[in-house]
Formats: structure tokens, C-alpha cells, sequence
């Protein structure tokens, strides 16, 4: 019996942190700007701020698909739903032009931006999680 749950908790958690490195992967795909040359390379705090903002984003709600799901595949739905929406906030905010210009401003390493970006991405994760909550 034991094994069994700790066969389950392997399978819920190798998955979240396959979802947790598919969204890197892919929000590197949706940013207009390589993220991770200004982070490794540039030593860009605003693209880390926003990148890792992004992450926890994405890890609140599949939190929430973790406690709240019935069973895996109720779980890996909602944990595509929190990537899907996820990225796709990070795609609309990206694209934002003239002064808001979310591209512009992390390529100048405005911080203020770059935390901006994390703290809304972080609160897109909040609500996202809260509407799973069913």
C-alpha cells in the first residue's frame, strides 16, 4: 500500500516538473526576446525578474490542479490549462507597443519592469488557481 503512494507522488510530481520544463522551453518560444541570453549571458535582472515570475505563476496553479484534481488526467488538463494561460499572458503582455512596451523595456534592463511583469504573472497564477478550485 505504502509503495502505491509513493508510485502516485513520483508519477504527479515527475509530470508537474516535465510541465515545469516544457514551459520554459515554450515561454522562451513566446517572448519576443531570448530570455535565456539576457539572463545567463547579459546578466539581465528585468528578464530574470519577469522569467521567474513566470515560473511561479505557472507553479501556483498547477499546485492547485495538484490538490484539487481527481485523478491524473483530470490533473494534467488543468495543469495544460494554468501553461496555456499562462503563456498566453506572457505573449499579450510582450507584444504591448509604445511606451508600455514590455519587449523595449526588459531589452534595457528596466527592473521596475521587469518586476511588474513578475508580479503580474504571479497574479495571473492566483487566479488562475482559484478558478480551478471546483
Amino acid at each position: 500500500m505504502f509503495l502505491n503512494y509513493f508510485l502516485s507522488f513520483g508519477l504527479f510530481f515527475l509530470t508537474s516538473i516535465t510541465i515545469v520544463a516544457l514551459f520554459f522551453f515554450l515561454y522562451a518560444k513566446v517572448t519576443p526576446y531570448d530570455d535565456y541570453q539576457m539572463i545567463f549571458s547579459d546578466n539581465n535582472t528585468a528578464s530574470a525578474l519577469g522569467f521567474g515570475g513566470a515560473v511561479l505563476g505557472l507553479c501556483i496553479p498547477l499546485y492547485s490542479a495538484l490538490t484539487n484534481s481527481i485523478s491524473y488526467l483530470d490533473f494534467v488538463t488543468w495543469a495544460g490549462v494554468a501553461m496555456f494561460v499562462q503563456l498566453l499572458f506572457a505573449f499579450g503582455m510582450t507584444r504591448l507597443g509604445g511606451r508600455f512596451s514590455v519587449e523595449k523595456h526588459i531589452n534595457n534592463g528596466d527592473i521596475a519592469v521587469g518586476a511588474l511583469m513578475a508580479f503580474m504573472s504571479i497574479s495571473i497564477g492566483l487566479l488562475n488557481a482559484g478558478s480551478m478550485s471546483y
